[in-house]
């Protein structure tokens, strides 16, 4: 039997479902005879922003695929989280976005060449046009910098060394902010533009190519 759980006392929380959680009966109980306790993860004011995505896209995604590749014998099939954990113990294989992506394809074992393409959703626009602080005499400074410093846009992938960034921050002076997708700096965020060279115009979504197990700063 499952019980639904208030993080927050209902006195401070509400019923909202942020403040939420389902339990089994058992661990119901155990929590609050104090035999058990929640995660640190679980806490009132959590989102369910990729949740309400799968619940409201998904379907509209998957009869999309299937109207599109069906007719050419492609066959599109749905699958589910507990059946690809299920694979992935039975095989002893680690969690990972690219071996669960393995296990869906049908064949968890097969020999990996070691990279990956990591990517990352950036926003289109920085709607904040001054920034909250009022210099004296009542000026306010702007928050958003030209379309093109130095020739370079926000989140364009630049080569320095022989590595690939993106420009994760831009000044007038022509300092940038260098970052790869896992939040690594260069020369702690200020790096001039003459040092740099540019590879490709930014995307909505930044794509990273990795090697396995080298995923954080060198």
């Amino acid at each position: 039997m499952l019980n639904v759980h208030h993080i927050e006392s209902r006195k401070t929380g509400g019923d909202a479902p942020n403040n939420l959680i389902t339990l089994c009966e058992t661990c119901h109980k155990s929590y609050h005879s104090g035999a058990v306790q929640l995660p640190k993860a679980i806490h009132r004011g959590m989102r369910f922003k990729d949740a309400a995505f799968m619940g409201i896209m998904r379907w509209a995604f998957y009869n999309k695929l299937k109207e599109v590749y069906e007719p050419q014998d492609i066959e599109i099939r749905m699958t589910f989280g507990y059946l690809t954990k299920n694979t992935r113990i039975r095989h002893h294989l680690p969690k990972e976005h690219y071996i669960d992506a393995r296990c869906i394809s049908g064949h968890p074992e097969a020999i990996p060449n070691n990279e990956v393409f990591y990517q990352k959703k950036v926003r289109c626009h920085n709607r904040q046009i001054h920034k909250n602080t009022i210099l004296k005499g009542g000026i306010r400074k702007r928050n958003q910098t030209g379309y093109l410093v130095k020739g370079f846009r926000l989140f364009d992938k630049v080569a320095y060394k022989g590595r690939e960034y993106f420009i994760f921050g831009r000044r007038q002076s022509g300092f940038f902010d260098l970052r790869n997708l896992s939040g690594c700096k260069v020369n702690k965020g200020s790096l001039s533009y003459r040092k740099i060279g540019f590879l490709e115009p930014r995307q909505y979504y930044l794509c990273e190519r990795r090697v396995m197990d080298t995923q954080g700063c060198a």
